[in-house]
């Protein structure tokens, strides 16, 4: 109860109804806040995370970055005018 992330439980985890929430809890994917956002793609997109912690030095919680605020993001940089997606897939 110091107020520094200790872990993240995701939706799976939430299914095993017996399990407490420090039995199914892992290790957090975390950022600093400095960190450039497009540093976050390859765990964003790494099938195993839709979200990263943004924490302090102290690993006080900041903030929370999901897949959607990084597609939002990259929308925003890069316009969609021109853009084909049949070649970039």
């Amino acid at each position: 109860a110091d107020g520094k992330l200790t872990g993240a439980v995701g939706l799976r985890e939430l299914t095993k109804a017996t399990d407490t929430v420090k039995e199914v809890m892992s290790k957090a994917g975390t950022a600093s806040s400095d960190a450039p956002a497009m540093s976050l793609l390859p765990v964003l997109t790494d099938g195993r995370s839709h979200a990263v912690v943004i924490v302090d030095g102290e690993r006080h919680i900041l903030g929370l970055i999901t897949q959607t605020d990084l597609l939002a993001a990259a929308a925003r940089v890069r316009p969609t005018e021109g853009t084909d997606l049949k070649s970039a897939a």
